[in-house]
């Protein structure tokens, strides 16, 4: 299920603004990535390119390759719907659509991609996508409820399992913690170590704690000043990019001295 994505001399505009430039890289299956940087920098904006969801602002372009175990989300005639429902996303602030029950979320992507199934499988899909997210004992007596009545952790979680009831390979988080308690980020750390057992995982936080908790590999982004392009500075395990990284700004991003 979990898929390897390798990333070719990427560029992503908005029109004639290059927002990142050259990025090369490859991700392998069942790991985290943590993409970290300075606001600005292009992390969001280039983890929204491996599902194409940067293309729904007007404008938006890419050069270059995203291979998912080879198969280029680019190449022409490939639906964008289907990249979307493979690469699924989560995203900074929970978002269960407030007038469905906890259940109809969980099942919203499922029904979107218009795929017929009996109430029995929509019911162990609910209970399987609620547990693989942590969240089927804290719900399972009020599936009926609206998902807006959560508190925010379990928001983001009923998030999480409408992202992977539709079967993805990939799973792409944007800063999926930085609305949320300590409690509650502990909850979504613990749920990605799971997770990373079925899906390649890709999250970009400001947070540098949760980079080293949660991610095998890391990829530090920068920007040269306002106007320019992010980069790709350097892309290593971990614990290297956090204790001997090779790039000065590495070092003085992880450390504090900026950003």
């Amino acid at each position: 299920m979990s898929k390897r994505i390798n990333v070719r001399d990427l560029d992503v505009y908005y029109s004639d603004f290059l927002a990142v430039e050259g990025v090369s890289m490859t991700i392998e299956p069942r790991t985290v990535t943590a993409f970290i940087g300075p606001s600005g920098c292009g992390k969001s904006t280039f983890l929204r390119t491996l599902n194409r969801m940067h293309e729904v602002i007007p404008g938006a372009r890419v050069r270059g390759e995203v291979l998912i175990d080879g198969d280029n989300l680019y190449a022409p005639g490939v639906d964008p719907v289907l990249v979307r429902r493979q690469v699924g996303m989560v995203f900074q602030r929970a978002n269960p659509f407030p007038t469905m029950s906890i259940r109809d979320n969980v099942l919203a992507g499922v029904k979107l991609n218009s795929r017929r199934m009996p109430k029995s499988d929509q019911d162990s899909l609910v209970e399987r996508s609620l547990r693989g997210a942590n969240l089927w004992n804290e719900v399972k007596d009020r599936l009926q409820l609206p998902g807006s009545g959560l508190s925010g952790g379990q928001q983001q979680r009923l998030c999480i399992a409408r992202a992977i009831a539709v079967s993805p390979d990939v799973l792409l988080m944007d800063e999926p913690c930085s609305a949320l308690d300590p409690i509650s980020t502990l909850a979504i750390e613990d749920l990605i170590e799971e997770l990373k057992q079925d899906y390649t995982i890709v999250i970009v936080t400001h947070n540098m704690q949760q980079a080293t908790r949660v991610s095998d590999k890391t990829a530090f982004f920068n920007i040269a000043g306002s106007g320019k392009p992010g980069r790709l500075i350097e892309y290593d395990d971990t614990a290297t990019i956090f204790t001997k990284p090779s790039v000065q700004a590495t070092e003085d991003y992880v450390s504090g001295r900026f950003g």
